[in-house]
């Protein structure tokens, strides 16, 4: 019997998979494709968040060597500038999600996982014990949990009966990569249906997105329709053909009502589906998986009592539902209607005033999230800052020294805080700096003495001056008194 069962090999679960391998869980990965390589480039994008997270794995340049660079976001078409944000990342990377989870694979590899291709799940049964994945090649495979990671139509949730709630789709539109008649050039409009568009991709082939004239139906569409749909937008198919990848996709937002039932975990687009939008759905994705990845891990080692997966949901859905309210928003100003660019032109008025555009950059790119924050120091709660320390071994970015997603408890006062107390497998790490605290939205924040990071970067205690509230702070999240 396994560990951990992953359904999925998406960048949700591949992420997922090497943060259960660094903390020593025998995790295997289930996924119905043969190969790894997917049809077509499919979505792209990671914003600053998600890049921080690749990052504090020591990853992050994979990334970064293939990607491009951008340091706008839009919202409306309001454009918000990044390169003011507090991190080193200040900019989404445009990436499109094949070379994502070839890189993601990678990694993964050479941390040991398993991945089992050809492996495509019928059904999970869960008792008290574990949980039992049903192969439809015939066979079972138990684990003490299994985490679903397949997509908006998982079957691990429709198994495990939780259910999704949230506004029904209003529009469909098709995406295709192909090949078209003649030289392949730019095209775009917008109008009452939607965005319509073809991108050229290089080599001949050209990215296509037209929104259909009726909601289309929850089935996989024909070259047919895609002909039909740029015939009713453009009046011309352009003579596409040679598809690599055709998909519908809507404007349906939906979340899981509960990211966890006994034993049985939802993580990205089966927890959560939502309008494409803005390129948020591999980074909501990844940041479940290395929120859930470091508590999973404790539970199944005995570290620390399964109240803990709870604090998953906890913080997972309000992150979650937030950034699902932002994609509707958005999502609301891709068509030509006079009302909703009325109020468009007008929320534009207000995002050029200095400063206001901020909080929603810091939304669009993770950099906002606070996890129960509650009364006290700013940091409690949210992501560490980055910070170039000195330690006894010289100097160190913080960023590094979450490499290998152990919690980590940085002392700048001098004062031997940790002293005496039983930490286990938290590093106790004395440091100096001497910069400025600054955190997205909020700005400069008072200095702590120290702080406790939690494996996902979010600070679990802060401390001024005195150790007081550190005890019960490494109880609660590491199990230890």
């Amino acid at each position: 019997m396994h560990d951990v069962v992953i359904v999925g090999s998406g960048p949700t679960g591949l992420m997922l998979a090497g943060e259960l391998r660094l903390a020593g869980v025998d995790a295997v990965v289930l996924e119905r494709r043969e190969s790894q390589e997917l049809a077509g480039s499919r979505g792209g994008g990671i914003h600053s968040r998600t890049l921080e997270l690749l990052d504090q794995r020591g990853i992050v340049d994979r990334f970064l060597a293939e990607g491009k660079t951008m340091d706008t976001a839009t919202f409306g078409n309001t454009p918000l500038g990044l390169g003011g944000l507090p991190t080193r990342h200040p900019y989404t990377l445009a990436l499109f999600q094949n070379h994502i989870e070839r890189l993601l694979l990678q990694w993964v590899e050479e941390l040991g996982v398993e991945v089992r291709r050809g492996a495509e799940v019928t059904g999970v049964e869960a008792d008290d014990d574990g949980a039992e994945v049903q192969l439809a090649a015939g066979g079972l495979v138990r684990a003490r949990f299994v985490v679903g990671a397949d997509g908006g139509r998982s079957m691990v949730r429709r198994s495990a009966g939780i259910r999704m709630a949230g506004p029904d789709a209003t529009r469909s539109s098709l995406i295709a990569e192909v090949k078209v008649a003649g030289e392949p050039e730019q095209q775009g409009k917008v109008d009452a249906r939607g965005i319509h568009g073809l991108y050229p991709m290089g080599d001949g082939m050209v990215r296509v997105v037209v929104t259909e004239a009726v909601l289309g139906p929850a089935t996989e569409p024909t070259m047919a329709d895609l002909r039909q749909a740029l015939t009713d937008v453009f009046g011309t198919d352009f003579g596409v053909h040679s598809p690599t990848w055709l998909s519908r996709f809507t404007d349906a937002t939906r979340q899981a009502e509960s990211y966890r039932k006994g034993r049985v975990l939802l993580a990205g687009d089966a927890a959560h589906v939502h309008s494409p939008t803005g390129g948020l759905g591999i980074g909501l994705g990844v940041q479940d998986a290395v929120n859930l990845g470091w508590k999973l891990g404790q539970v199944v080692q005995g570290i620390s009592g399964e109240e803990l997966l709870d604090t998953y949901h906890a913080e997972r859905h309000p992150a979650g539902e937030r950034a699902l309210k932002y994609t509707m928003a958005q999502s609301l100003f891709q068509k030509a209607d006079p009302r909703q660019e009325a109020l468009r032109d007008l929320l534009g008025e207000v995002l050029l005033v200095d400063g206001a555009g901020v909080p929603i950059a810091a939304l669009v790119t993770g950099l906002d999230v606070a996890y129960h924050p509650g009364p006290g120091h700013p940091l409690l709660g949210r992501r560490m800052p980055d910070l170039d320390i000195g330690t006894a071994q010289g100097p160190a970015r913080v960023f590094e020294l979450l490499h290998q997603a152990r919690p980590l408890l940085l002392e700048f006062g001098g004062q031997e805080l940790g002293a005496g107390l039983s930490t286990g497998s938290v590093w106790h790490v004395p440091a100096t700096y001497d910069g400025g605290w600054q955190l997205p939205v909020l700005g400069a924040v008072p200095a702590p003495s120290a702080v406790l990071v939690r494996p996902d970067g979010y600070v679990a205690w802060v401390g001024d001056g005195s150790a007081d509230g550190l005890a019960g702070a490494l109880a609660q999240w590491f199990g230890h008194g």
